[in-house]
């Protein structure tokens, strides 16, 4: 008996070994398959598609713990409320969600509370993406939908979330009510598709209009929203689909606040077209005193360059004759440093067949003595150029005859490069080099189908920079030689008004935005390699 209880002992003391060694060799253990399963709703006080509504309170249980996940921004209410409906617990999980109502509610109108991908489950983060609960004030829900798609005027890719509203054609309606009230209907498009789903719509006359609505307010802003419109009414019920194009329209003129940013330098900030803006100094200037007024390159800035004057302060009118507006600014000095030249080059150790090689100033340039610039080529000759002065863009821009695989040098000695304070530039040196055709990638590219003419052809790097363009009145191939290899968007711009830029359009005026079409794939473009494309357009 006693063997036999050894015996037992021993055999059990081996088999919880081997089931250690088992457990050891598995590993940590997977736990399952992974949860995808978005959170269910089960029930809802008062329930959902209710009729008579009067309730200030509602809750939506469902089938697991969740949490509410940037529920300011994704849940949309439909006719918006003055008002935003306060949602809770914004906490901890929970396995519901409550509304509480703080407007007093229209009579005889269906709501429609959107949640978008608000509502996710606990552990997971699963979506229950686009739950809705719909109630109405009076006898009846309403249920006619409208439908389509939000696409960008100009960008290859539309944004995300964008407003999609309707308007209601009544007798308060006009082309301002977008700027100042809310919509009569509202939802969103989606971070995956530009699609959008109006619903429990009531029949009537509409007006559409899609916002990409940075405030939140369900208003247009011009200074920030992107808008897409359509001219002709709405009439629902509705089979149509409907395409809205979404573009940034060109601000409203305005004037901001001018400031010293040295003590030779003055900068006015503005919204529209500089070319229509005229800047006049009202306090009477030294004759030893002189201006000039550039636009910046980048910014919407122009600046206003004085020689250095001991006066406290400066009015100043800015006006628009076009507009026939004007303002007036007093400007303080302020003991700050000048602004002195430095000069800039564009290119930086090589430079491609068909770039420009400019140097850029800080302040206005006026002259260049070209006996102190010598293009010095391999280190041993001098190359002859030609230059031009650019004083809108305040640069220098030279003309030389560029090869393949060579060096260059641009040397500008002491003195060669003046600017507006009669300020010169110490010893400078540019250097840079060419490489081989064979480097470079051709691209030939046709363009047929429904065309009309004049047209621009870019191509764009994958961020929609344009890296070239040609423009074009009459069909014709474009041809992009010695491209740098990488991968490429075609656009094509229908240039109605032959000004050779893309033009935005203009709510107020019902101008829709010039069209755009892009090539559907992205082209790759290789070193010594040609390529022919087609690009059939359709309407």
């Amino acid at each position: 008996m006693r063997y036999l209880k050894k015996l037992l002992s021993f055999s059990f003391i081996i088999l919880m070994g081997l089931a250690l060694w088992q457990c050891a060799k598995r590993g940590t253990p997977t736990g399952g398959p992974e949860d995808v399963t978005p959170p269910q709703l089960t029930k809802t006080e008062p329930e959902n598609f209710s009729t008579n509504f009067k309730a200030e309170k509602i809750r939506l249980y469902f089938d697991e713990f969740i949490k509410l996940q940037d529920v300011q921004n994704q849940l949309i209410v439909s006719p918006p409320l003055k008002n935003a409906p306060e949602v809770r617990p914004l906490g901890g999980a929970s396995k519901y969600i409550e509304v509480i109502i703080k407007d007093t509610l229209k009579e005889n109108t269906t709501y429609t509370l959107n949640f978008g991908q608000s509502i996710v489950d606990n552990n997971e983060g699963n979506p229950n993406s686009f739950l809705s609960y719909v109630f109405s004030t009076g006898d009846y829900i309403d249920s006619l939908t409208v439908s389509g798609a939000v696409k960008d005027a100009f960008e290859r890719k539309a944004e995300e979330f964008i407003s999609v509203m309707l308007y209601e054609l009544d007798t308060a309606f006009t082309d301002s009510t977008i700027y100042k009230s809310p919509p009569n209907y509202i939802t969103n498009t989606s971070d995956s598709l530009p699609l959008f789903e109006l619903k429990n719509l009531k029949a009537g006359e509409y007006a559409i209009v899609a916002i990409k609505d940075i405030n939140k307010n369900n208003l247009f802003d011009q200074r920030q929203d992107k808008i897409g419109f359509l001219t002709d009414t709405i009439s629902i019920p509705t089979d149509s689909i409907y395409l809205l194009n979404l573009f940034k329209e060109r601000s409203d003129y305005s004037a901001s606040f001018p400031s010293y940013v040295a003590k030779n330098h003055i900068i006015f900030g503005f919204q529209g077209d500089y070319r229509d803006i005229k800047i006049e100094p009202l306090t009477q200037l030294p004759d030893s005193v002189k201006t000039l007024l550039l636009k910046d390159r980048e910014k919407d800035t122009l600046d206003y360059w004085l020689t250095p004057t001991d006066i406290d302060s400066i009015i100043f009118t800015v006006s628009n004759e076009k507009l026939e507006a004007i303002d007036t600014f007093t400007v303080k000095t302020r003991k700050l440093p000048l602004d002195s030249l430095k000069l800039s080059s564009n290119v930086r150790g090589k430079l491609n067949f068909e770039d420009s090689f400019s140097i850029m100033g800080t302040t206005p340039i006026v002259t260049m003595d070209s006996t102190k610039v010598g293009l010095v080529l391999n280190d041993s000759l001098l190359a002859p150029y030609t230059y031009t002065l650019d004083s809108i863009e305040n640069k220098i821009d030279f003309n030389f005859e560029v090869a393949p695989n060579q060096r260059y040098r641009f040397a500008f000695l002491p003195g060669a490069i003046t600017d507006f304070f009669g300020i010169q530039n110490d010893s400078l040196d540019y250097s840079f080099s060419t490489g081989s055709y064979a480097d470079y990638g051709n691209l030939r590219f046709n363009v047929s189908g429904d065309v009309r003419f004049p047209l621009i052809v870019q191509l764009t790097n994958e961020r929609g920079e344009t890296q070239r363009e040609l423009f074009a009145d009459r069909p014709k191939n474009f041809e992009f030689n010695n491209l740098e290899p990488g991968k490429y968007v075609v656009r094509v711009i229908f240039d109605d008004n032959g000004n050779q830029v893309w033009d935005t359009g203009s709510y107020l005026n019902k101008i829709q935005p010039e069209r755009v079409s892009y090539y559907p794939d992205v082209i790759d473009v290789r070193a010594n390699w040609e390529l022919k494309q087609t690009f059939v357009i359709s309407n």
